[in-house]
């Protein structure tokens, strides 16, 4: 194998411009889900503030949150509507160390200059870019991840449910280890589901293409049915089913996240109604993954990247990238990404059905 986890470089806090920072401070909020003023607002990078005269890393960070200074010294770092009223939140609006604070961009890097990081926007890649080496390096990653006890998450829009060969694909890679959670919405477990009772995915054969007669209902009826069965286990048992994703995911018992939508037919009873109870268990997922593959579908992808930290702190206190992909046929839709500033994030833009097919061969589940 040729993968080599990268080694994170701590800042050199012996430098003067640590020693002379003054330490962070902090405010105690008057109001549940309300931040003071002059709040300290998180990325995705590595990020440490001086308390007490110590420079201290925050450890589960996320985009656009809030630091909170525990009474044991704990940093936490939660979204503003999670902030309880006597909560002390970290000021600050620079990272530098001006204010007690420094951004860790560049930790895995060779380069150990800390004083040129710069957290900066918009670099993006484009359908005329070369993949090859991408792809090398994502089989090595995902066989690493397997070996090594990581966590995969996959994000999946609903395109892949279209596609026969894209079904069976994503249903190996599940079966053979290399799915730790999966998240969604209504539509790509919906259509999957159709997939494995009727063979079609919105009334369309799943390999022809060829719409069938009132195919239109097929999806409806789906979610009828498996409302009907209480679960999707339930439907998956008493209808016998054995092909497809969510098959898998039951099967091996991994966990499914279906965030909900307005546009949601049914839906089925798995999908999280509430967006913000959705969010919490996007999280809850994303909190201990060590790599993220996002395919087909914007939203989810963005709300993801911002949940996701570009490093994870191990129980043995290694510091160890998040690695983050994000694949769609549009360019427009994976640099969105990029545009607000997950910076950590490789770029593909080909068809997610070619792209999880060449994986799945590439990582010798698929003939």
């Amino acid at each position: 194998m040729s993968f080599q986890m990268p080694v994170y470089h701590h800042p050199d806090f012996t430098k003067e411009l640590f020693l002379q920072a003054p330490d962070a401070v902090w405010e105690t909020a008057e109001k549940d889900g309300v931040a003071p003023e002059d709040y300290h607002s998180t990325s995705m990078y590595p990020e440490y503030f001086k308390i007490d005269g110590t420079w201290t890393l925050a450890q589960e960070s996320r985009m656009d949150s809030c630091v909170i200074l525990r009474e044991n010294g704990r940093l936490d770092v939660v979204e503003a509507r999670n902030i309880k009223k006597g909560d002390k939140v970290i000021l600050g609006r620079t990272e530098k160390c001006e204010q007690g604070i420094y951004m860790h961009c560049r930790g895995f890097e060779e380069s150990k200059d800390v004083l040129e990081d710069q957290f900066v926007f918009r670099q993006g890649r484009s359908r005329e870019t070369s993949y090859a080496r991408d792809y090398d390096k994502l089989f090595d990653l995902l066989r690493y991840e397997k070996e090594h006890g990581g966590k995969i998450v996959w994000v999946m829009g609903p395109a892949f449910a279209f596609d026969a060969g894209a079904r069976a694909a994503m249903s190996a890679l599940i079966d053979h280890g290399y799915a730790q959670a999966l998240l969604a919405g209504n539509a790509l477990a919906t259509h999957d589901l159709e997939g494995a009772l009727l063979h079609t995915a919105l009334g369309q054969d799943i390999y022809t293409q060829k719409s069938q007669p009132n195919g239109h209902y097929n999806h409806l009826d789906v979610c009828n049915k498996v409302r009907k069965s209480g679960s999707i286990p339930q439907f998956i048992e008493e209808y016998h089913l054995n092909d497809g994703i969510l098959c898998s995911c039951v099967r091996n018992h991994v966990p499914v996240v279906l965030a909900g939508s307005i546009r949601d037919d049914g839906p089925l009873p798995e999908v999280i109604r509430d967006v913000y109870e959705a969010a919490n268990a996007m999280r809850a997922q994303i909190r201990d993954c060590t790599t993220v593959i996002c395919l087909a579908t914007m939203l989810h992808t963005i709300a993801t990247g911002n949940m996701t930290p570009s490093f994870r702190v191990l129980a043995d206190g290694t510091i160890r990238p998040v690695y983050l992909y994000t694949v769609d046929a549009d360019e427009f839709v994976v640099n969105k990404l990029l545009d607000r500033g997950s910076l950590s994030a490789t770029t593909m833009v080909t068809n997610v059905q070619d792209f999880i097919t060449r994986v799945a061969r590439g990582l010798s589940v698929l003939p």
